[in-house]
Order: structure tokens, then sequence, then C-alpha cells
């Protein structure tokens, strides 16, 4: 006589549900987190104090919030994820999990489907808290920045860090290096998109991530908080280009991880 148990908890969701575990049971997590919060602040507090003594170009605190998002706090979203998926590989614990789930392409949906509301809800904190700082300091100098770019330009910075953290996550099954993933987002930043911006067309770079990330976090009628002026398609183009390139990074990471040994 043969009796059957009922496994709850097993298949995707099981799996997202160790991922959770895995994400908020290291520290590394948690400190690259508070770092690119605290890098956000920092950078809020110093434009918002600069356009109070009289800046020569006046700007608001949602550009301020934006810029600081490209040039500090975006490097450590980048940590997080990356280390999320190559940690595994560097301890070895990337075979317990794939013996845990061994249907494959569920150990990166997992990751993505716990990793995409985390960088979502954090970039909307940041943004807010970053806007917050700025606007205190700056008191009545400065270009305003209405309810609705406040929230447009949280709900974007969101948005970019959640699909630039699956880009880093793609990218980290493909290569398996902490290192080689870090350097090769950073690559896909700034230096390749400048560089064939420079040589081959001008306006290539506002089709990579960080560019698309950026207007996507413009709001309609405000100016880019890079370059100035508006900004060359909307906010919901910048979220399909960011979305492209999370995909890409995604299908190759999970290929290679269908393909190769752990």
């Amino acid at each position: 006589m043969t009796t059957t148990e009922a496994v709850r908890g097993g298949g995707i969701s099981g799996a997202v549900a160790s991922e959770w575990t895995k994400l908020w049971s290291v520290r590394a997590t948690w400190w690259c987190l508070s770092g690119g919060l605290l890098m956000m602040l920092l950078y809020s507090g110093i434009s918002g104090l600069s356009q109070r003594v009289g800046d020569s170009r006046p700007e608001g605190a949602h550009s301020m919030a934006a810029a600081g998002a490209i040039y500090l706090t975006e490097f450590f979203v980048i940590a997080v994820a990356t280390l999320f998926v190559t940690s595994e590989y560097a301890n070895g614990g990337i075979r317990s999990t794939l013996q845990w789930v061994p249907v494959r392409h569920h150990v990166p949906a997992a990751k993505t489907a716990v990793l995409v509301p985390v960088l979502f809800g954090y970039g909307v904190v940041v943004a807010l808290a970053g806007m917050g700082v700025s606007g205190l300091l700056m008191g009545s100098h400065g270009l305003p920045t209405s309810f609705t770019t406040a929230l447009l330009t949280a709900a974007g910075m969101g948005a970019y860090f959640a699909l630039l953290g699956v880009l880093c996550l793609g990218i980290g099954f493909a290569l398996r290096s902490a290192v080689g993933t870090v350097v090769t987002v950073m690559v896909l930043l700034l230096p390749l998109p400048l560089l064939l911006s420079s040589y081959v067309s001008q306006g290539i770079m506002n089709y990579f991530p960080a560019f698309g990330g950026l207007n996507t976090m413009t709001a309609p009628g405000t100016e880019n908080p890079l370059f100035g002026g508006p900004p060359p398609y909307s906010a919901w183009v910048g979220v399909v280009i960011c979305l492209l390139w999370a995909v890409a990074g995604l299908l190759a990471g999970t290929a290679v991880l269908k393909r190769r040994d752990a």
C-alpha cells in the first residue's frame, strides 16, 4: 500500500521564496543598498546647497535626483544584482541551487521575480529621498518640482534600476564572474555609447541602457539633467529601450546556464 503526500512550496514559487531568502540573508545586499541611498543623499544635498548659494545653472530637485542616480547610485544597483548571481558561482552554491531547482530556466526567472520589485521599490524610495533633501536645502532657489514631475521621476528611477538589475543578472549568468560582469555593464553604460557617439553617430548613445534610463527619469516638459534640452524621446520609449537590453541580457544568461555545467 502506498501513500501520496502533497509536496508544497516547490516549483517556481519555491524557487522565488528561496531566492528572496538568499538576497536578504547576505550583508552585501544591505551594504550596497545603504551605500546607494547614502550617495544619493550626499549628491542631492550638495546639489541643493549649490543652488542655494547661486549655481549658474538653475536645477530642480527632480534633475538632481536623476543625475545622482546616473553618477553614483546605479553602481550600487549593479553590485547588488551582480553579486546576487556571481556569489553563488564563487562559493559553489550554484550546484545546490540547480539540484533544488532542476529546471534551469526557473533559476534566472526566480531571481528576476525577486530582483525587479525590490529594485523598483528601491529606486522610488531613493528618488523621493534625494528630491526631499535637495528640495529642503535649496529652499526657494533653483527650479520648482511639481508633484507629478516628482512622481514620474521616482517611477522612472524605479523602472530603470529594476531593468538594469535584470541586465546585470543575465550578464552574470553568462560570464559567471563578478569582475567580468561589472566591467561589461559599466562599458555598456558609459564608455561604449560615448565612443560610438563620437565616431559613428551622435545620437546612438541614447539607445544604450544608461541614457535610456536617464530619459526614463526625465518627466515631460523638463530638461535632460546631464545635457540640457528636451529628451530625444518620451519616458516610455526609454523604458522600452531598457527593457530590450534587460531581456537580451537575461536570454543570453539563461542560454548559457542551460548549456554549460555549473
